[in-house]
């Protein structure tokens, strides 16, 4: 049976958020990972004939393409016959896709900082925008600090998420301490770390 292809960066945050899952659900050897380089500014016209928005992850299975990371998780997730990281039905499920949408607003916002400070000229940075970019981080970490108690079990795609957004602040805003004020979150994210799925997925150092 032919592999299903990954478009990928080893360094967005987003394609760990899918590796992890794949991993959790033993699934990892079943995908073939294609590296591309994708940017907001400079078209990449391999990914552009499979997603026209030609963002990654994006995920090639046959004659079927999904994408972005929240559609692939979900594809993934309804390839085993494991126990599911999307919960079927009930509040289980509307939060872990909450949470989902909490961290990965989190990433989004983490994403357009970075954009500003590498890709935009110094003359033309918004520190106004900046700014506010960087509060929607800050209020994401509250919450998340508000619902670090409840993060037991097994994993949700809401904590996987949770992980990779968190891993993301280590990996690209290392002088960003967020673990000052968030001690409960700090924690879970010490123990959810040592899974075998994050091991496997920590992205390359920064370039």
């Amino acid at each position: 049976m032919a592999k299903m292809k990954l478009f990928y960066s080893p360094a967005s945050p987003y394609v760990r958020k899918v590796m992890v899952l794949a991993h959790e659900a033993g699934l990892e050897k079943k995908i073939e990972t294609v590296a591309v380089m994708v940017t907001p500014v400079k078209a990449n016209p391999d990914v552009a004939k499979r997603n026209p928005l030609m963002k990654i992850p994006a995920l090639i299975d046959g004659d079927t393409t999904v994408y972005d990371s929240p559609v692939v998780c979900e594809y993934l997730d309804s390839k085993h016959r494991g126990k599911k990281l999307f919960p079927a039905k009930g509040k289980a499920r509307w939060t872990a896709l909450r949470q989902q949408a909490l961290a990965d607003g989190l990433l989004d916002a983490a994403l357009l900082v970075r954009y500003e400070v590498t890709l935009r000229p110094e003359n033309l940075r918004n520190a106004e925008w900046h700014a506010g970019q960087m509060g929607k981080i800050g209020a994401a970490i509250d919450q998340m600090e508000k619902e670090a108690g409840s993060l037991k079990g097994a994993p949700t795609i809401g904590q996987i998420t949770f992980g990779c957004a968190l891993g993301y602040l280590d990996f690209r805003f290392a002088d960003y301490d967020w673990r000052k004020s968030h001690k409960k979150l700090a924690t879970w994210f010490e123990k959810f770390s040592k899974r075998p799925s994050m091991k496997a997925t920590v992205p390359a150092m920064p370039v």
